[in-house]
Formats: C-alpha cells, structure tokens, sequence
C-alpha cells in the first residue's frame, strides 16, 4: 500500500549489507545528492531525495527497526515509530566527520529537516518555532494506517476496528511536561537560547540543545505520567466506517484521531485496500465477470444465471452467440463513492466446448457440419 520506494533500493545496498556498507552507501548517495551541489531548479528535488535516502539509513542501521521493516516492510516501521522516532539515534555525525567543506554542518541538516522536527546531526529532537512556544511539547502529526475489506464490503459499506500507535496529551500534566504545580526554568546549559556549540578539532558547529531539545526552558520537576515529555505513547483501538465506493487506494480522513502536540490535534488518515474477489474484476465503479454457457445454448440462445453483488439475475443470450462476447447488466455495478451513481456489471460469455462426445453427438455435430453452409 505504500508509495514509498524499497529502502536497499534506495541506498543501492543488498538486503543482508553490513552496517559499514550502509554508511559507505549513504555518504557516497550524501555527496552525490546535496541541494547545494545541484543546479539551483534541481534543489527541490535534491532536498527530497536526500531526506529518502536519509530515512533509508536511519531504518536500516537500526537493529529493530530494521528487523520491523524485514518482515513487515514500511507499515511495520510507520506504525510503530513517529518521524521523529525514526531518526532518533542515529549516528549522522560520523558518518560526515571531516565533511565540513561540503556544506555538511549542523545547520545544514536543521534547516533541511526542520519541517520533520528532527535534529538529524545529534539524533535529537528540534523543535522549531511554533514548538518552542509550547516547551517540550511536539507539533501535531497527521498518522496513516492501512485498512483492508472485502469486495462485498466495499460495495456495502462497513465498519471496522483499527489500532492506531500515537502519542497522547498527557492526562496527568496537561500536555506540560511538568509536574502538577510545578512549572519551567531556564535552561541551564544554554542559557535559554535553546542552541549551544560543539567544538571538534578546529572545527565548532551550532546544535540544538540536547537539556532543553532547543526550547531554552526545563521543567522544574518533570511529571512523572510522562516522564517531562508532555505526552505519552499509547495505542487506541478505534471504529472506522468505511463508505460504499472506496477503491484500492482511497484515502479516508478522521478529523482530531491523529496525535496531540502543541498546535492541537493531527487527522488520521486510512490508506483502503479491497482485496481480490474471485467471481468480479474491478474496473472503477464497474465489476468483470465471466458466465460459462453450453455450445448448444451459444448457439440456439437461452437465458442465463448471472451472479451479482445482489444475487443472480437472469440474462438472456441471442442465438449465434460467440465467445467472448460481453453483456452489459445495468446498475449492477459498484457505487461510485459520496453516492455519485452506480457503475454496471460487464458479463463475459464463454463458451465451453466439450472435450468428450457420445458416438450419438458426434453423429449430430457431423450431420450440422454437413449441412452448414460454407
């Protein structure tokens, strides 16, 4: 259901790479696609390959994620893991140690990856702006989880449960992070600048503070519900009504079921998958279906039962009758979704051929191709 590309594929890796491997691949993918070393119409799309190739190896260099995205591919690893979490941990900086003259400081990353909230050189978060209004806390995130019904289903519409991972505003605290009657002070270590310095050799390069994830403030007691973060994770098991009309591919949004951060709530989005249905094609809003019909019933025309989403029906075949000739049954098809109209079922004939003849059949059959003109 994913849109995503292959993470090997995108790193250019075999599935059983070693993590030196990974890392040599990644630096070699780092160079070749910096926004900087691109031709400023290329940017765009330099800036958006690098932050692909970027989550490949943050996936892939880490133990159990990498196992979740083995078995499960990329739902196994969305479902589990926020943006954030995803490159939490992630060893950046040696990866690029020594690559300063490439542009690879620790701004370039910030301002490459801030609309994800990820300080991607210290594995940390960076909040940005609008976050730092509201200390500790994240923006709210959009979530997306598959969902699979039946074609019966989505023909009638239905209702199922999903489990949805998210994080929560915490109950106990508010969503502050600080300990009921408590509140913030100052960050010690960057004197509320919420940025600090780190020298390496000759070199210094700007981060986000790692005490106050770049907030410039720390609680004074963290609430012990959430340990200071402001929210809590949790999973929740909710009601999904699914429409007649959805198709592989529909998307399905549920307003405030997304996770909580400091500009609210996000949406939760539901990424529809209608499984394969032995007796209908789908084509849009009308259903394929194939009705196998004697040589004789081809040939003198009869009528015929017909499966439908509501039960046979009765079509009837002209004499002559050939194969692969397609009737059309109005308003049996699918419904179009938000109730735009009703496709139709296309029926294909075939005609079966006997494979085996009584000495009376074949006596018949050799009598018609007598008398059949040529």
């Amino acid at each position: 259901m994913s849109s995503k590309r292959d993470y090997y594929e995108i790193l250019g890796v075999k599935k059983d790479a070693s993590h030196e491997e990974l890392k040599k691949a990644y630096r070699e993918q780092a160079l070749r696609h910096h926004p900087d070393r691109v031709a400023p119409e290329k940017k765009k799309e330099a800036e958006d390959t690098f932050k692909e190739i970027s989550e490949a190896y943050a996936v892939l260099t880490d133990p159990q994620k990498r196992a979740l995205y083995d078995q499960y591919g990329h739902s196994g690893v969305d479902q589990k893991f926020a943006k954030e979490d995803i490159f939490r941990g992630t060893d950046f900086g040696s990866v690029f140690e020594g690559m300063r003259d490439y542009g690879f400081g620790g701004g370039f990353f910030e301002n490459l990856f801030g609309d994800l909230g990820v300080d991607i050189f210290g594995g940390g978060r960076h909040r940005t702006k609008n976050e730092q209004e509201a200390p500790g806390k994240p923006k709210a995130r959009d979530l997306e989880v598959a969902v699979s019904v039946t074609l019966e289903e989505a023909y009638r519409g239905t209702e199922k449960s999903v489990t949805v991972p998210r994080y929560d505003s915490c109950a106990v605290c508010g969503g502050s992070g600080a300990k009921p009657g408590t509140g913030h002070t100052t960050c010690p270590d960057c004197k509320g600048t919420g940025r600090k310095v780190v020298s390496s050799g000759i070199f210094q390069m700007g981060q986000t503070c790692g005490r106050c994830g770049g907030t410039g403030s720390i609680v004074q007691t963290p609430c012990e519900a959430c340990a200071g973060e402001g929210r809590v994770r949790v999973s929740r098991t909710l009601t999904v009504t699914v429409p007649p009309g959805v198709q592989t591919g529909s998307r399905l949004r549920m307003k405030g079921e997304g996770e909580s951060g400091s500009n609210g709530k996000g949406d939760l989005f539901l990424a529809v998958e209608v499984l394969p249905d032995s007796r209908f094609e789908r084509k849009d809003a009308d259903l394929l279906s194939e009705v196998t019909v004697s040589l004789s019933k081809a040939i003198l025309g009869a009528e015929l039962s017909v499966a439908t989403m509501e039960g046979s029906v009765m079509m009837r075949i002209p004499p002559g009758t050939q194969s692969g000739t397609t009737f059309r049954l109005k308003g049996k098809g699918m419904p179009e979704l938000r109730g735009k109209g009703v496709g139709d079922q296309l029926a294909k004939v075939i005609v079966e051929i006997p494979r085996t003849l009584s000495p009376r059949q074949k006596e018949l059959i050799e009598e018609l191709d007598r008398i059949t003109p040529r």
